[in-house]
């Protein structure tokens, strides 16, 4: 912080401001914006909702553009994680036209987390998230493309599916509320974990809902079912909530004959739309697992014994010998779960404690809005919307972990919330006086404000003032510099001529950091990382692969240490004992056994 207030200085910085002038500096531009737009900004924005086609254009290249104008200072995201190297083995194994691949014959060296290695080895993922990623590869060479498009098609659509709940206005205002609440700056965009893809999911299914009800068109099933059809290829888990969640809007307009067979023509043809997402489901779980029916993702609890199980069930038990990391992996787990019987006390006591992740889908002046919703609760379709809400929360309480991307699929019921918060808020007058319509402004403004902020922080990201700040931004997902030191050892790897094989020698107590990363055609990759495996095993695979350049990488070192292999040498041989005379099978009436 020191750094900070020493840029608010006069004579430390170029315009001579303190810290007070800064301040009265945004209050005013904070002021003037708030005129503008009431003066001319907002009767041009009213005629820009109005062109869904141009509206759906700009949310869609804005995430893009914003995050692509940080790349000096934020380049492309590095993956770190075991889910992320998960998803892209399987968008890579795409890419190979096929959904598993064979078992490698060195598969013991291979071993990590989210990866099956028998009967086949592939990821233990469903296949949206790889599906976006491979696409993003098929076309542009770069898996993370596939997350930006996943973002700007998110934007586009979160405002297509708010023109069917409000006003083209709000509906403009609430995509461009989800540009800033989950693009540029937080993990969906910066991360391969994925998020917007789900999310798209739901904007399709909840923007095709009211719709529907309307005018029953053909094509509005067909986009319920498509988004159906993606989040079960996403999160299967809460496909079932979506599909919950779906029933329970028609409930109430079915009153007569007509209302069921309206329903039951849409029915059958969302049943066809989803089809080929169930098929694909199916195909890949006979292709990786052997059985139609036998998900990856339980192939892997029932291997090793992660992910761990809802919280109502026990603990699953491995049924294969763990590597150190994977066991302790296994052991950290296990005791999330915890192993006494779920009960409703245990139950509300984790459902309170991730109140705190849902400030991931409000920005905080939007806190003030959210009251005002509950003035729309009287009509169904707002209250639909809130017991929606309710389902994703109660439903995903039963895992014993919480990310915000598990319920990405409401992410537009969160805006939604949001937008009719503001829209109530707008409505209140005070002694005639249309102070509501102000409040709301404003608060929209102080939006853009806490975004173009922190944007602005990440846009300079190594100034003092921006290295002083970035550790106080709520949620900092955004890849600066290279604290792990996995862009380092990347870069000296691919300086090397030829091929290369990298042992990773984790230290004892090496948890969840992976760094085994390897591509679905494993002998063709330029690199090869193996598990280190002791002297006398590291033999098998050197040979295996002798046309490679060896290393030995120590991740846990800080910076992490490459450097070329060095065969241990062989242990030197023990002295020659002198012969002592056998002793008896008994002594002092103890039996000595003979050793087998």
């Amino acid at each position: 912080m020191f750094q900070l207030f020493q840029s608010f200085l006069p004579l430390h910085n170029p315009i001579g401001f303190g810290a007070s002038d800064f301040i009265e500096l945004e209050l005013a531009a904070l002021l003037v914006l708030l005129i503008v737009a009431h003066a001319g900004l907002g009767a041009w924005a009213r005629k820009l909702a109005a062109r869904t086609g141009w509206c759906m254009l700009t949310l869609a290249i804005l995430p893009i553009a914003l995050r692509l104008a940080m790349l000096v200072q934020s380049p492309v995201p590095t993956p770190n994680g075991s889910d992320e190297f998960s998803h892209l083995l399987a968008a890579d194994t795409l890419r190979h036209v096929r959904l598993a691949n064979p078992p490698h014959p060195m598969r013991r060296y291979f071993e990590t987390t989210f990866v099956l290695q028998e009967p086949t080895y592939s990821s233990i993922f469903p296949l949206g998230q790889a599906v976006a990623l491979a696409l993003g590869r098929l076309i542009f060479g770069l898996p993370w493309a596939g997350v930006l498009f996943s973002m700007a098609v998110l934007g586009a659509l979160c405002y297509w599916m708010l023109r069917a709940w409000t006003t083209p206005g709000w509906a403009l205002v609430g995509g461009l509320l989800a540009v800033i609440q989950f693009g540029p700056l937080r993990y969906w965009m910066n991360t391969y974990w994925g998020g917007a893809v789900s999310a798209v999911a739901g904007c399709l299914v909840f923007g095709s809902l009211p719709r529907l009800r309307e005018r029953g068109r053909t094509r509005d099933a067909v986009f319920l079912g498509i988004g159906i059809g993606m989040q079960l290829l996403t999160r299967p888990f809460e496909c079932v909530l979506l599909v919950a969640a779906a029933i329970l809007f028609f409930l109430p307009a079915l009153r007569g004959p007509r209302e069921w067979r309206t329903l039951a023509r849409v029915a059958a043809v969302v049943t066809l739309t989803i089809l080929p997402a169930a098929g694909l489901t199916l195909l890949q779980n006979k292709q990786v697992t052997g059985s139609w029916t036998t998900l990856p993702y339980m192939l892997s609890r029932y291997q090793y014994g992660v992910p761990t199980t809802f919280t109502m069930q026990p603990n699953p038990e491995p049924h294969r010998e763990l590597t150190a990391s994977q066991r302790l992996n296994y052991e950290e787990q296990a005791a999330t779960h915890g192993t006494g019987m779920e009960t409703p006390g245990r139950y509300v006591e984790r459902l309170a404690s991730r109140t705190r992740f849902y400030r991931f889908f409000f920005l905080p002046p939007l806190y003030l809005a959210l009251p005002f919703f509950l003035l729309s609760l009287r009509e169904w379709r707002f209250l639909w919307a809130a017991l929606a809400l309710a389902a994703f929360g109660l439903g995903t309480n039963f895992y014993p972990y919480f990310y915000p991307h598990y319920i990405a699929a409401a992410t537009c019921l969160f805006v939604l919330v949001s937008v009719v918060g503001l829209e109530r808020l707008g409505r209140v007058t005070i002694g005639g006086h249309a102070a509501g319509k102000e409040a709301a402004q404003v608060l929209v403004l102080l939006c853009a404000a806490q975004f173009l902020f922190w944007y602005g922080f990440h846009l300079f990201a190594k100034t003092n003032a921006s290295i002083a700040m970035l550790q106080y931004d709520a949620w900092d997902d955004v890849n600066h510099g290279d604290p792990e030191g996995r862009i380092a050892v990347r870069g000296r790897l691919a300086q090397a001529p030829g091929k290369q094989l990298v042992f990773v020698r984790y230290w004892p107590q090496h948890r969840f950091q992976e760094w085994i990363q390897n591509a679905a055609d494993i002998d063709k990759a330029p690199v090869v990382w193996a598990l280190d495996r002791g002297a006398a095993e590291n033999e098998t695979l050197r040979h295996y692969y002798a046309d490679r350049t060896v290393w030995l990488l120590e991740p846990d070192a800080r910076p992490p240490k490459l450097a070329p292999y060095q065969q241990e040498p062989a242990p030197e041989p023990e002295p020659a004992k002198e012969k002592r005379e056998k002793p008896s099978p008994e002594m002092n009436g103890i039996q000595l056994l003979p050793i087998q």
